[in-house]
């Protein structure tokens, strides 16, 4: 079972998500984590019939505790101040810092399917939706300084009031301390060193904490949330739901001062890029927006919606990650449609990774794709839709796009030069690092080539069939084919880049290399040994054997060709001394096959 489904099998009756995001700056890929996961939930719930409301909210009235990367100038004079009441950055349509960078965050949204019901926290402060809530929380301030040391070991003072008003002189909420509450006022202090990122004024005074008069802590926040609106579900990240944790804290000052049980938690670990941690005060990692101009909105789905909550991302844009992740989709994809058989858990992660429901459809391969844009030479819709045998659907056209987006994206900002495919004008002077049998690999496949149908899968076929006749290893003769034409030792399907270049170029690029044929026969020869276990494990395979004599380099060789009951042909090599038919003849004997030598 799927873990959304694993989840919530045992609910029912409505149920209300919630999650949140304070907008301090843009956000990075990993804060789409868990509004995926929430949405993952949400449309689980509806598949079932479960009647359920997804609520997202903006805690645009906490306060600006860090600059975001590269605005030190415009917002370091606003530290300690709500974020909505703090100017936006100047040419930013924005109303304020919060709307500036949520805008942005809610864009990705959109794009992405996730479309819960939005709300603000300065219309819940002002609207008085929260006056209830913050009237418990004071009158039960001694309980949650009890709390708070139970159960995280913090100690707070024997006055400490969880609420923090804005300061009536300065307009700073992050530096204020409340000391009493009467039922109808809180005393409190803007204090200049109260915390390390702002400034307090000084000022003291008296004020309502109703009405948006200020703020209640995050971990009583969050259990206001909770009484008011009533959530029923919230997952939190892993480093909040530790043991002793803000999670632990909220969960037991709910219990304590409104008797309610929490929400159901769906715990999950951190999003990384490239191993690292991202923050947006310091500009590391890849943002939401950054993530959505690179991957298809199904590809950023399925990439934080498949693994268990409880693991962790480590996005690497590297080629091999990149080609890996979409390859994976796109197997996801054809199971979904054309296997009978495909696991229920596997059908429900490809739906919860569509945007939205699309009838069955064709998709490039991105590292085909990847290619054949970086060939100016080529047409690449031409080319696309000659594998495709058919003309483009609408959704077709539209996935084709979103894919070609993503390779030019990932070429502009991720792929290293080693990582980039360019057609080589001349032989790299790194071919001549082959060996002598991937060189001799290369002349046998020109030799093929001239009469070869020019097209991708009869190519790979002829590919094989050279290596098998060198012979040679696979990846040794695909490393050899990339490195002439490429400069490389990967690149996409062989047959594939081979069909996109003239025919003539190719035949006589793999001729510029040289062959020492001595070293060849030498390099690519088997011991008596090891052909006799080849024969004994192939022989119910091969239908016809026959030797041929060669004389190289001072050397005899008896190459052995082998045409087995798939049609394939295979050959060996060995260096032989002394009679040539009798060692052919006491071959054939001890394999027991018969072994003409023409």
């Amino acid at each position: 079972m799927f873990w959304c489904d694993e989840l919530v099998k045992d609910l029912q009756g409505p149920q209300v998500i919630n999650d949140s995001k304070t907008p301090s700056g843009r956000a990075h890929v990993g804060a789409l984590r868990g509004p995926l996961i929430h949405d993952a939930i949400f449309r689980t719930l509806k598949s079932r019939g479960i009647p359920v409301r997804y609520l997202f909210g903006v805690d645009d009235y906490d306060p600006v505790d860090e600059i975001p990367y590269g605005q030190t100038e415009h917002f370091e004079k606003y530290l300690g101040a709500p974020l909505c009441n703090t100017p936006a950055p100047a040419g930013s349509k924005a109303t304020d810092m919060a709307d500036h960078f949520i805008g942005e965050f809610f864009s990705v949204f959109e794009e992405l399917g996730i479309r819960p019901e939005f709300y603000r926290m300065r219309d819940i402060y002002r609207s008085g939706k929260f006056n209830e809530a913050i009237d418990a929380i004071l009158k039960k301030a001694d309980a949650v300084r009890r709390i708070y040391k139970e159960v995280s070991g913090s100690v707070r003072p024997e006055n400490w009031h969880p609420f923090q008003t804005i300061c009536e002189n300065c307009g700073r909420i992050g530096t204020t301390e409340v000391t009493a509450y009467d039922g109808k006022e809180v005393t409190y202090e803007c204090k200049p060193n109260l915390v390390k990122w702002a400034k307090g004024c000084g000022h003291k005074g008296k004020v309502s904490p109703f009405d948006g008069k200020g703020k209640l802590p995050w971990k009583l926040e969050w259990c206001a949330k909770w009484k008011t609106f009533p959530v029923t579900i919230e997952g939190a990240g892993m480093d909040h739901s530790t043991k002793g944790g803000s999670r632990d804290v909220a969960m037991a000052c709910l219990k304590e001062i409104f008797g309610q049980q929490p929400p159901l938690n769906c715990k999950y670990d951190f999003f990384l890029v490239g191993g690292a941690k991202m923050s947006s005060s310091k500009g590391v990692g890849v943002t939401a927006r950054d993530m959505a101009n690179f991957l298809p909105p199904e590809l950023v789905r399925f990439l934080l919606i498949r693994p268990f909550p409880k693991q962790t991302v480590n996005f690497e844009p590297s080629e091999e990650y990149t080609i890996k992740l979409f390859n994976e989709y796109d197997r996801f994809l054809d199971k979904y449609y054309h296997d009978p058989k495909v696991f229920i858990d596997d059908k429900r992660i490809y739906e919860l990774s569509e945007v939205t429901p699309e009838p069955d459809h064709w998709v490039p391969d991105f590292q085909l794709l990847s290619a054949l844009i970086q060939m100016p030479h080529v047409d690449v819709l031409k080319e696309l839709q000659l594998r495709k045998g058919s003309p483009f659907t609408e959704i077709e056209l539209k996935h084709l796009q979103l894919r070609m987006r993503a390779v030019k994206y990932w070429l502009d900002h991720f792929a290293t030069e080693d990582e980039k495919t360019k057609l080589q004008d001349s032989l790299p002077a790194r071919a001549e690092e082959l060996t002598q049998t991937q060189r001799a690999f290369l002349h046998i496949l020109a030799e093929a080539l001239p009469t070869a149908t020019w097209e991708s899968n009869a190519l790979q076929v002829v590919v094989f069939n050279s290596a098998r006749l060198t012979p040679i290893d696979q990846p040794s003769a695909f490393k050899a084919i990339y490195r002439v034409l490429l400069d490389r030792t990967n690149g996409p399907k062989a047959g594939n880049l081979l069909s996109f270049l003239e025919r003539d170029f190719v035949t006589k690029r793999f001729k510029e290399v040289q062959v020492d044929n001595a070293k060849f026969y030498q390099e690519s020869a088997a011991t008596l040994e090891d052909l006799k276990a080849w024969l004994a494990k192939e022989k119910a395979n091969i239908a016809e054997i026959s030797a041929t004599q060669t004389s190289v380099g001072g050397q005899t060789f008896v190459e052995l060709l082998a045409t087995f009951a798939d049609k394939k042909a295979h050959r060996r090599r060995v260096s032989v001394s002394g009679d040539v038919k009798a060692w052919v003849d006491a071959l054939s004997q001890e394999a027991g096959m018969p072994i003409s030598l023409k």
